[in-house]
């Protein structure tokens, strides 16, 4: 009797063992080496009112291979120095990852964004929460079919400058990370987007104008849900900032990205 139920129990579990052993893909990563440059710029009038825009180029096989070009542009709402809130659009133009592809897609963003920038000591630091509506082009057989899947992305990014001297042309040291989850009907197995760490330094180049300079790892997750792109970027961001308010300097923004 005992035999039969051991038996029994082993052909009820067995093909589920074996299911799960066969149906769980392998995790896979996808180690790249990239660049990424942009211009980012912000402009403010008044008290309260003012715009933002930036253009953003990121390469892949480090600069041989095209990866995308970003364009964004925003209007700026100010309640105080420290806290701001930014509405726009972007469009984003993604090349080809499959070897051999050469159909580009687009993407058409609207977001709005809430950032806070504060001070502890001599610690800069800024918060920031994106979210993002995104329209992205359908690509099938190497082509574009001018559908396109919709999803929301989140995006929460803490960023920090710590001064090394009180001297202005000595850089500073820049580490900022960000979490992005995305949601929406396309979006099955992968919820978790992306990170971003970055590391570097930043430094004043005057007149409103700033650089960053420094290497950023972004670990994103496929729509598959077990492949996951690992790219190890260097990245140079420049920064202008221009404030037509009386007695008020330009200070580049601290923190910026597609």
């Amino acid at each position: 009797m005992r035999t039969w139920v051991v038996l029994l129990l082993g052909g009820c579990l067995l093909p589920g063992l074996l299911t799960a052993q066969t149906s769980t893909p392998k995790k896979e990563i996808k180690d790249q080496w990239q660049s990424w440059t942009s211009m980012n710029s912000s402009f403010r009038f008044s008290e309260h009112w003012g715009f933002i825009a930036d253009l953003h180029i990121r390469r892949t096989n480090f600069v041989a291979d095209p990866s995308f070009y970003f364009l964004r542009g925003g209007g700026s709402y100010w309640v105080n120095d420290n806290l701001s809130f930014v509405v726009g659009y972007a469009h984003m133009w993604l090349a080809p990852s499959s070897p051999g592809a050469t159909a580009w897609s687009d993407e058409n963003r609207l977001y709005e964004q809430i950032a806070y920038a504060t001070k502890v000591g001599k610690v800069n630091i800024l918060t920031r929460l994106r979210d993002e509506h995104r329209w992205r082009e359908i690509i099938t057989n190497d082509k574009a079919t001018g559908n396109y899947n919709f999803t929301n992305r989140l995006r929460y990014l803490l960023s920090v400058g710590i001064p090394v001297s009180s001297n202005q042309w000595v850089p500073q040291i820049s580490i900022a990370n960000e979490v992005a989850v995305q949601f929406g009907r396309p979006v099955v197995y992968n919820t978790f987007d992306q990170i971003r760490l970055f590391g570097g330094i930043r430094q004043s180049l005057g007149n409103g104008f700033a650089l960053d300079f420094g290497y950023m790892l972004l670990y994103q997750q496929k729509t598959s849900g077990y492949q996951y792109d690992r790219n190890h970027t260097l990245r140079l961001f420049f920064y202008y900032s221009f404030d037509k308010r009386k007695g008020k300097k330009n200070t580049p923004l601290l923190f910026e990205d597609e």
